[in-house]
Protein backbone atom coordinates (compact mmCIF):
# COMPACT_ATOMS: atom_id res chain seq x y z
CA UNK A 1 0.00 0.00 0.00
CA UNK A 2 1.16 3.54 -0.76
CA UNK A 3 2.29 5.49 2.32
CA UNK A 4 2.20 9.20 3.12
CA UNK A 5 3.81 11.03 6.04
CA UNK A 6 2.40 13.93 8.01
CA UNK A 7 4.76 16.10 10.08
CA UNK A 8 2.48 18.22 12.22
CA UNK A 9 1.00 19.03 15.60
CA UNK A 10 -1.72 17.04 17.30
CA UNK A 11 -5.25 18.34 17.80
CA UNK A 12 -6.98 17.01 20.91
CA UNK A 13 -10.37 17.75 19.36
CA UNK A 14 -9.53 15.49 16.40
CA UNK A 15 -10.58 17.94 13.71
CA UNK A 16 -7.22 19.25 12.52
CA UNK A 17 -3.51 18.55 12.58
CA UNK A 18 -2.22 15.00 12.51
CA UNK A 19 -5.65 13.54 13.29
CA UNK A 20 -7.23 15.20 10.24
CA UNK A 21 -4.27 14.26 8.05
CA UNK A 22 -4.38 10.57 9.00
CA UNK A 23 -8.15 10.42 8.50
CA UNK A 24 -7.74 11.99 5.08
CA UNK A 25 -4.97 9.57 4.10
CA UNK A 26 -7.13 6.63 5.17
CA UNK A 27 -10.13 7.97 3.22
CA UNK A 28 -7.93 7.98 0.10
CA UNK A 29 -6.66 4.44 0.63
CA UNK A 30 -3.18 5.65 1.62
CA UNK A 31 -1.35 4.29 4.67
CA UNK A 32 -0.65 7.17 7.04
CA UNK A 33 2.59 7.76 8.93
CA UNK A 34 3.20 10.58 11.39
CA UNK A 35 5.81 12.65 13.18
CA UNK A 36 4.42 14.79 16.00
CA UNK A 37 5.87 18.30 16.23
CA UNK A 38 3.68 19.71 19.01
CA UNK A 39 0.91 18.66 21.34
CA UNK A 40 -2.01 21.04 21.64
CA UNK A 41 -4.94 21.19 24.02
CA UNK A 42 -7.80 22.49 21.95
CA UNK A 43 -11.45 22.08 21.22
CA UNK A 44 -13.97 23.62 18.85
CA UNK A 45 -13.63 27.01 20.57
CA UNK A 46 -9.88 27.51 20.79
CA UNK A 47 -6.40 26.43 21.83
CA UNK A 48 -5.67 26.43 25.58
CA UNK A 49 -2.12 25.02 25.65
CA UNK A 50 0.74 24.08 23.30
CA UNK A 51 3.79 21.93 24.06
CA UNK A 52 6.56 21.74 21.45
CA UNK A 53 8.23 18.39 20.87
CA UNK A 54 12.04 18.70 21.01
CA UNK A 55 13.49 19.10 17.51
CA UNK A 56 15.74 16.05 17.96
CA UNK A 57 12.69 13.87 18.68
CA UNK A 58 10.97 15.22 15.56
CA UNK A 59 14.05 14.17 13.59
CA UNK A 60 14.05 10.73 15.22
CA UNK A 61 10.41 10.18 14.30
CA UNK A 62 10.89 11.14 10.65
CA UNK A 63 14.02 9.02 10.30
CA UNK A 64 12.31 6.03 11.91
CA UNK A 65 9.35 5.90 9.53
CA UNK A 66 11.17 6.94 6.34
CA UNK A 67 13.80 4.23 6.90
CA UNK A 68 11.07 1.60 7.23
CA UNK A 69 8.35 2.58 4.74
CA UNK A 70 8.18 3.52 1.09
CA UNK A 71 6.89 7.06 1.54
CA UNK A 72 5.20 8.45 -1.55
CA UNK A 73 4.67 11.99 -0.27
CA UNK A 74 5.02 14.02 2.92
CA UNK A 75 3.07 16.96 4.32
CA UNK A 76 4.19 19.49 6.90
CA UNK A 77 1.68 21.22 9.14
CA UNK A 78 2.13 23.01 12.44
CA UNK A 79 5.88 23.36 13.08
CA UNK A 80 5.73 26.01 15.83
CA UNK A 81 9.45 26.83 16.33
CA UNK A 82 12.44 27.67 14.15
CA UNK A 83 14.31 24.67 15.58
CA UNK A 84 11.57 22.31 14.42
CA UNK A 85 11.49 23.95 10.99
CA UNK A 86 15.24 23.43 10.63
CA UNK A 87 14.96 19.79 11.76
CA UNK A 88 12.29 19.12 9.15
CA UNK A 89 14.30 20.84 6.42
CA UNK A 90 17.34 18.71 7.26
CA UNK A 91 15.27 15.52 7.08
CA UNK A 92 13.71 16.45 3.75
CA UNK A 93 17.20 17.05 2.36
CA UNK A 94 19.14 14.10 3.78
CA UNK A 95 16.37 11.53 3.40
CA UNK A 96 15.25 12.74 -0.05
CA UNK A 97 11.59 12.60 0.98
CA UNK A 98 9.48 12.76 -2.22
CA UNK A 99 6.65 15.19 -2.96
CA UNK A 100 6.97 17.50 0.08
CA UNK A 101 3.71 19.41 0.54
CA UNK A 102 4.00 22.45 2.83
CA UNK A 103 0.85 23.54 4.61
CA UNK A 104 2.13 26.73 6.30
CA UNK A 105 0.01 26.45 9.44
CA UNK A 106 0.30 29.77 11.26
CA UNK A 107 -3.06 30.57 12.81
CA UNK A 108 -5.75 28.19 14.09
CA UNK A 109 -9.36 28.52 12.96
CA UNK A 110 -10.02 30.06 16.39
CA UNK A 111 -7.38 32.75 15.74
CA UNK A 112 -4.67 31.31 18.00
CA UNK A 113 -1.07 31.62 16.74
CA UNK A 114 0.54 28.28 15.87
CA UNK A 115 3.89 29.58 14.62
CA UNK A 116 6.27 31.78 16.63
CA UNK A 117 7.83 34.79 14.91
CA UNK A 118 11.33 33.43 14.26
CA UNK A 119 9.79 30.24 12.89
CA UNK A 120 7.95 32.28 10.26
CA UNK A 121 11.25 33.57 8.92
CA UNK A 122 12.74 30.06 8.93
CA UNK A 123 9.70 28.73 7.10
CA UNK A 124 9.96 31.47 4.45
CA UNK A 125 13.70 31.20 3.89
CA UNK A 126 14.40 27.50 4.51
CA UNK A 127 11.27 25.38 3.97
CA UNK A 128 9.24 27.05 1.22
CA UNK A 129 12.05 26.54 -1.31
CA UNK A 130 11.91 22.78 -0.71
CA UNK A 131 8.20 22.43 -1.35
CA UNK A 132 6.84 20.56 -4.34
CA UNK A 133 3.73 22.56 -3.56
CA UNK A 134 2.73 24.94 -0.77
CA UNK A 135 -0.94 25.34 0.17
CA UNK A 136 -1.56 28.59 2.09
CA UNK A 137 -4.98 30.01 2.66
CA UNK A 138 -5.56 33.72 2.13
CA UNK A 139 -4.39 34.97 5.58
CA UNK A 140 -1.33 32.71 5.41
CA UNK A 141 -0.47 33.98 1.93
CA UNK A 142 -0.71 37.54 3.27
CA UNK A 143 1.70 36.70 6.12
CA UNK A 144 4.12 35.00 3.75
CA UNK A 145 4.20 37.89 1.27
CA UNK A 146 3.53 40.87 3.51
CA UNK A 147 0.85 42.07 1.11
CA UNK A 148 -2.91 42.31 1.56
CA UNK A 149 -5.09 40.17 -0.71
CA UNK A 150 -8.47 41.66 -1.64
CA UNK A 151 -9.03 40.31 -5.15
CA UNK A 152 -8.22 37.46 -7.49
CA UNK A 153 -5.55 39.66 -9.07
CA UNK A 154 -3.97 40.07 -5.63
CA UNK A 155 -4.12 36.30 -5.18
CA UNK A 156 -2.26 35.77 -8.44
CA UNK A 157 0.38 38.29 -7.38
CA UNK A 158 0.78 36.52 -4.03
CA UNK A 159 1.17 33.17 -5.79
CA UNK A 160 3.95 34.64 -7.94
CA UNK A 161 5.69 36.06 -4.89
CA UNK A 162 5.55 32.75 -3.02
CA UNK A 163 6.75 30.89 -6.11
CA UNK A 164 9.67 33.32 -6.25
CA UNK A 165 10.61 32.14 -2.73
CA UNK A 166 11.46 28.81 -4.32
CA UNK A 167 8.34 26.65 -4.11
CA UNK A 168 7.88 24.54 -7.23
CA UNK A 169 4.14 25.24 -7.17
CA UNK A 170 1.65 27.22 -5.09
CA UNK A 171 -2.02 26.59 -4.31
CA UNK A 172 -3.74 29.49 -2.54
CA UNK A 173 -7.03 28.17 -1.23
CA UNK A 174 -10.10 30.34 -1.52
CA UNK A 175 -12.19 29.51 1.51
CA UNK A 176 -11.46 32.85 3.20
CA UNK A 177 -12.33 34.98 0.16
CA UNK A 178 -15.89 36.32 -0.27
CA UNK A 179 -18.22 35.31 -3.07
CA UNK A 180 -20.61 32.51 -4.06
CA UNK A 181 -17.77 30.29 -5.28
CA UNK A 182 -14.59 29.04 -3.64
CA UNK A 183 -11.66 29.56 -6.02
CA UNK A 184 -8.52 27.55 -5.30
CA UNK A 185 -5.69 28.98 -7.41
CA UNK A 186 -2.80 26.81 -8.61
CA UNK A 187 0.37 28.39 -9.99
CA UNK A 188 3.30 26.28 -11.17
CA UNK A 189 5.52 29.10 -12.42
CA UNK A 190 4.12 28.82 -15.95
CA UNK A 191 0.33 29.04 -15.76
CA UNK A 192 -2.53 29.74 -13.39
CA UNK A 193 -5.35 27.24 -13.03
CA UNK A 194 -8.54 28.16 -11.18
CA UNK A 195 -10.56 25.44 -9.48
CA UNK A 196 -14.07 26.68 -8.72
CA UNK A 197 -16.74 25.11 -6.53
CA UNK A 198 -19.96 26.49 -5.03
CA UNK A 199 -19.42 27.77 -1.51
CA UNK A 200 -21.05 25.62 1.16
CA UNK A 201 -22.76 27.95 3.67
CA UNK A 202 -21.93 26.17 6.93
CA UNK A 203 -19.87 27.18 9.94
CA UNK A 204 -18.32 23.79 10.67
CA UNK A 205 -14.94 24.08 8.99
CA UNK A 206 -12.41 23.17 11.69
CA UNK A 207 -9.45 21.56 9.93
CA UNK A 208 -10.32 22.54 6.37
CA UNK A 209 -6.78 23.62 5.49
CA UNK A 210 -5.17 20.53 7.00
CA UNK A 211 -7.63 18.30 5.18
CA UNK A 212 -7.08 19.98 1.82
CA UNK A 213 -3.29 19.74 2.11
CA UNK A 214 -3.52 16.12 3.23
CA UNK A 215 -5.80 15.27 0.31
CA UNK A 216 -3.31 16.80 -2.14
CA UNK A 217 -0.54 14.81 -0.43
CA UNK A 218 -2.48 11.55 -0.68
CA UNK A 219 -3.25 12.13 -4.34
CA UNK A 220 0.41 12.88 -5.12
CA UNK A 221 1.44 9.73 -3.24
CA UNK A 222 -0.96 7.82 -5.49
CA UNK A 223 0.80 9.24 -8.54
CA UNK A 224 -1.73 11.88 -9.65
CA UNK A 225 -0.48 14.97 -11.49
CA UNK A 226 -0.66 18.11 -9.35
CA UNK A 227 -3.60 19.70 -11.20
CA UNK A 228 -5.63 16.50 -10.90
CA UNK A 229 -4.62 16.16 -7.24
CA UNK A 230 -5.82 19.73 -6.61
CA UNK A 231 -9.18 19.14 -8.31
CA UNK A 232 -9.76 15.92 -6.39
CA UNK A 233 -8.73 17.53 -3.10
CA UNK A 234 -11.19 20.38 -3.60
CA UNK A 235 -14.02 17.92 -4.30
CA UNK A 236 -13.12 15.82 -1.26
CA UNK A 237 -13.07 18.83 1.08
CA UNK A 238 -16.42 20.02 -0.29
CA UNK A 239 -18.00 16.69 0.64
CA UNK A 240 -16.31 16.74 4.07
CA UNK A 241 -17.86 20.17 4.65
CA UNK A 242 -21.27 19.21 3.32
CA UNK A 243 -21.47 16.31 5.76
CA UNK A 244 -19.57 18.03 8.61
CA UNK A 245 -20.38 17.13 12.19
CA UNK A 246 -22.75 19.66 13.81
CA UNK A 247 -21.47 21.91 16.57
CA UNK A 248 -23.47 23.88 19.11
CA UNK A 249 -20.54 26.25 19.65
CA UNK A 250 -17.32 27.13 17.90
CA UNK A 251 -16.19 25.45 14.70
CA UNK A 252 -17.33 21.87 14.21
CA UNK A 253 -14.96 19.36 12.56
CA UNK A 254 -15.22 18.03 9.04
CA UNK A 255 -16.56 14.54 8.35
CA UNK A 256 -13.56 12.85 6.74
CA UNK A 257 -15.44 9.60 6.20
CA UNK A 258 -18.59 11.14 4.76
CA UNK A 259 -20.99 9.04 2.76
CA UNK A 260 -24.15 9.93 0.86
Amino acid sequence: MTSALTIAGSDSSGGAGIQADLKTFAAHGVFGLSAVTAVTAQNRVGVTAIHAVPAAIVTNQIEAVVSDFDVGAAKTGMLLTAEIVEAVVACLETLAVPNPVVDPVMIATSGDRLLVEDALNALKTRLVCRASVITPNRPEAELLTGHAITSLADTRDAARRIHDMGAAAVIITGGHAPGPDVVDLLYDGHEFIEFRAPRIPIRNGHGTGCTFGAAVTAELALGRPLAEATRRAQTYVAHCLRYALPAERGQGPLNHFWHE
